[in-house]
């Protein structure tokens, strides 16, 4: 088999360990499978489609939306690499995978548009599969309703052209939705448990996504919140496209 090529952005070693580390859990790979590139320190490079049985990006702090003056050269540079990745992997209609960060590269692509209308707080939230999410076949493990994990400043205020909607929530109209045939992105993390959610809870605290004092009631909720579906979303994408 061709490895995976997962694309990791979180500054916090043990934050980033612990989305690698259940990437690898749900997606059923162990690291021979995967070469992993943390794009907050290292550079991206040539990637030769080629080479990958598919790609897989994690979410992180940056924000496609931040404004520019805001934005550390790092995170240029990371946007500009992913933008680049982005556009040939649409152009060649090549397996990815971006969870929560991937939104915004791919949101934005092709008259997309990504901005803070519809973020949602910390937690857990029901997603709703629409008509076309009900028929794909990425989400043929999951039921049309389910919870998921997530937290996000940003999102898709208006899909690129020719993205079809997979799914929805309440406060946010696109959850997930597919360029192509094998391009997806997701708001929600699939690869989030209880566990790796207090962690990045305790993390972020600072980073503007909730009031601090709220730290321990939204762990609080995590706790008690039954969320069971979204990791059959990354073994069902290595069951589609590993090669």
């Amino acid at each position: 088999m061709k490895p995976f090529l997962f694309l990791g952005t979180r500054a916090e070693d043990d934050v980033a360990e612990s989305e690698y580390a259940a990437v690898l859990r749900c997606a059923g790979l162990d690291e021979h499978d995967v070469r992993r590139v943390r794009l907050e320190r290292d550079e991206l490079g040539m990637v030769d489609l080629d080479d990958w049985s598919g790609i897989v990006l994690g979410g992180g702090p940056f924000n496609i939306s931040d404004l520019a003056s805001e934005k550390s050269p790092v995170q240029h540079r990371v946007e500009a690499e992913l933008r680049g990745l982005a556009l040939k992997v649409v152009a060649e209609d090549f397996p990815f995978f971006g969870a929560c960060y991937g939104i915004g590269t791919l949101g934005s692509l092709h008259g997309g548009v990504v901005d803070r209308t519809h973020g949602e707080p910390i937690g857990a939230v029901g997603v709703t599969l629409t008509d076309a999410g009900r028929l794909d076949p990425l989400f043929a493990p999951v039921p049309p309703s389910f919870q998921v994990f997530l937290g996000h400043k940003e999102a898709v205020s208006r899909l690129p052209e020719d993205a079809v909607l997979l799914a929805s929530s309440a406060a946010c109209p696109v959850q997930a939705f597919r360029l192509g045939q094998n391009v997806y992105a997701t708001q929600f993390h699939p690869e989030l448990d209880v566990d790796g959610l207090c962690l990045r809870i305790d993390a972020y605290r600072h980073h503007g996504y909730f009031d601090p004092p709220r730290a321990e009631e939204l762990m609080a909720l995590a706790r008690v919140a039954v969320v069971t579906e979204p990791p059959r979303l990354l073994a069902r994408f290595v069951e589609l496209y590993a090669r």
